[in-house]
């Protein structure tokens, strides 16, 4: 496994080990031992998610605060996103910034986002089925919704009129630190 940090203390890009013949190709999503040797992180994933996007559906920008703060590893099946990771941890000398990366089913990097991060994609493709493993249950009364657009973070989620789910069209300003609430 190849290992990329993109310039968010703590946000790695992970490349996996694909093996391709005239069959097809295979690669271990996940392996703890793998994961804990190439990254030097030794994170316990409790939920597997999944959700699938028609070309268009923006979802996001979400997290979950403490005590059921969530560290993420997030890939692509089927298609392709641009997935969006914000650093929402004040103490962090990232703190405020965001990366975007396109995730696709070609080349099948993943993301390891640590907790404290606020994670959203757009689906660049329909069908497109996005999968992630959390290192902590989902806990509802911890979720907390960052505005997607907000005009502070300039964030280019690569689609015009992307299509939004009340609840993120709620979402609050970062400048309002939902995290905190």
């Amino acid at each position: 496994m190849e290992v990329k940090e993109l310039g968010l203390s703590g946000l790695l890009l992970l490349t996996p080990r694909v093996f391709k013949d005239t069959r097809g190709s295979f690669m271990e999503p996940f392996n703890a031992a793998a994961f804990s040797s190439a990254t030097g992180l030794e994170t316990t994933f409790v939920q597997d998610n999944e959700s699938r996007s028609k070309a268009g559906v923006l979802r996001g920008l979400h997290l979950q605060v403490s005590p059921h703060a969530q560290a993420k590893l997030v890939r692509v099946a089927y298609g392709a996103v641009l997935d969006v990771c914000l650093d929402c941890r004040p103490e962090s000398f990232t703190f405020g910034k965001h990366v975007s990366v396109r995730l696709d089913d070609s080349d099948l990097r993943m993301l390891y986002i640590p907790p404290g991060f606020a994670h959203g994609f757009t689906a660049l493709m329909d069908n497109t089925v996005f999968q992630y493993k959390c290192s902590n249950y989902y806990a509802p009364q911890a979720e907390r919704t960052i505005l997607w657009n907000d005009m502070g973070l300039n964030i280019d989620w690569g689609v015009t009129e992307p299509i939004v789910s009340d609840k993120d069209r709620a979402g609050k300003p970062f400048s309002q630190r939902p995290w905190e609430v």
